[in-house]
């Protein structure tokens, strides 16, 4: 039986959930002992993941099977789930996914999940069969403060949702914006294209002058966004300083495509192997491997952004026929009044 939650049940207070990283200085010769030390206590601990998707499922299966299948490449990642503590739609495949790997791997292991929601939201899911099974639950004064406590995760994705995931990714860009949350991977679950017109909007209001850029990670599936999260992970810690972490992000942006076309054409191909390689490549290898992986990556990167020009291409021609459809609709109307 899981764990029923009663508002006596539930502790208030924040602080035993939430991790602080302090700053290092390493000396060159220490970075080695401390890259080591460090992925081992990733392996223990499991860097913080916060998921931010629709509490409904959406009308096509396929978001609510792709939003499982990532919550199993979570669990397998060793990260830990933060979510809005919901065990419906989007947000509750999610958790479920993580429920199901984990238990099978670690089934007398704490689950790595901690939902973070308010007294309001959390009276309504007290008979739910996966919120019921999470242990660790932050119990926040208001919606503004469950954001903030969401956004103390290591990364945060976006899956497909509603009025709600929009308002949190807007919450997340503006805070970012304004220097009051720190600049940190931001990934796009972009199941079926569902943020292309986001996406777009996004990019137009930064051209017009009316934001900052947001280097969004965008994968297209779960097995790009587990391509994406080994990548972070053995990228992880992050760089000091905005434009660190700007280029940080966008460095992983631009090196993404090749390197899930390479995992593609070789499934037991070693993430950590691969990144180890690249970097030789650039900071020793010869002028023509330094050229060779260049072309590579570069090919990688245009042959992503040709096949999503496609996809929106496509989706475009969709809206236009809908808008043909209902222009059409309105004129006939018209000339019945």
């Amino acid at each position: 039986m899981g764990l029923k939650h009663t508002h006596n049940e539930i502790a208030v207070k924040r602080g035993p959930f939430m991790r602080t990283k302090s700053p290092m200085k390493p000396k060159a010769k220490e970075v080695k002992k401390i890259i080591s030390s460090f992925r081992k206590s990733n392996k223990e601990i499991g860097l913080r993941i916060f998921v931010a998707g629709g509490s409904r499922g959406g009308n096509n299966p396929i978001y609510i099977e792709e939003a499982y299948q990532l919550g199993i490449k979570i669990a397998k990642m060793n990260f830990k789930l933060d979510f809005g503590l919901s065990g419906q739609g989007i947000m509750g495949a999610v958790a479920k996914g993580v429920l199901k790997e984990w238990t099978q791997k670690n089934p007398n292991k704490t689950l790595p999940i901690q939902g973070i929601t308010t007294k309001e939201y959390l009276s309504l899911c007290q008979e739910d069969e996966v919120v019921n099974q999470v242990k660790e639950v932050i119990v926040a004064h208001t919606l503004e403060e469950r954001k903030n406590q969401l956004l103390n995760a290591d990364f945060v994705i976006f899956a497909p949702g509603g009025i709600g995931t929009l308002d949190e990714l807007v919450y997340d860009c503006v805070a970012m914006q304004d220097g009051f949350l720190p600049l940190k991977p931001f990934i796009i679950f972009n199941v079926q294209g569902h943020y292309h017109h986001i996406l777009e909007y996004l990019k137009e209001i930064h051209l017009k002058g009316f934001s900052d850029a947001f280097p969004f990670i965008v994968v297209d599936n779960s097995e790009e966004a587990g391509v994406a999260f080994e990548v972070l992970k053995n990228r992880y810690p992050l760089p000091k300083g905005i434009k660190d972490v700007f280029k940080y992000v966008q460095d992983i942006i631009y090196d993404l495509p090749y390197i899930i076309n390479e995992k593609t054409n070789n499934p037991r191909l070693n993430i950590h192997t691969l990144l180890a390689s690249i970097d030789r490549i650039r900071t020793k290898g010869t002028k023509k491997e330094k050229d060779n992986l260049a072309k590579v990556i570069e090919q990688s990167y245009l042959k992503k952004e040709i096949d999503r020009m496609y996809d929106r291409l496509e989706k475009t021609g969709q809206d236009t026929a809908v808008v043909s459809k209902k222009l059409t609709s309105l004129k006939e109307y018209r000339k019945k009044v």
